[in-house]
């Protein structure tokens, strides 16, 4: 029984090295154990616990830390990172008319106002959110 056992453990580790997903591996653990049981001279039935209670308090208290370690969300690149970020009017703002620009991270933008509100030039923005090609903006306080 420690072959199969091995043999379970292996195929989770593989599921888990294909997933990433940080899921089949506590129950690799498990199958581990329960090898180590059946290893130590323990009937089936002692494996079979030991495997679904191990696998289990693997998964429910080791899961969610090691999820907060290894799998971070991915830093925001490209226009997410502009919102939040500080601009300065350029040409004022007026939606009306479609106008406006803003140079953010020394890049020019087309810029529309959150509110509707004018924006004269030279006044600071903060980027609200990216319509298309267009930063929607806010009057910095």
């Amino acid at each position: 029984m420690i072959v199969v056992w091995l043999v379970v453990s292996a195929a989770l580790i593989v599921a888990e090295i294909i997933s990433l997903g940080l899921t089949t591996i506590w129950f690799a653990i498990g199958a581990l154990a329960a090898a180590l049981a059946a290893f130590l001279g323990a009937g089936i039935s002692i494996q079979l616990i030991v495997f679904a209670v191990l696998s289990v308090v693997f998964l429910v208290f080791t899961a969610p830390v090691a999820r907060k370690h290894f799998m971070r969300q991915p830093e925001k690149t490209n226009v997410e990172g502009l919102i939040g970020k500080i601009g300065v009017v350029t040409d004022a703002i007026d939606n009306l008319k479609s106008e406006g620009t803003v140079i953010l991270n020394g890049q020019e933008w087309s810029a529309r106002s959150e509110s509707g509100e004018n924006i004269e030039k030279d006044c600071r923005v903060s980027v609200v959110s990216i319509s298309g090609v267009k930063l929607i903006v806010k009057r910095e306080a």
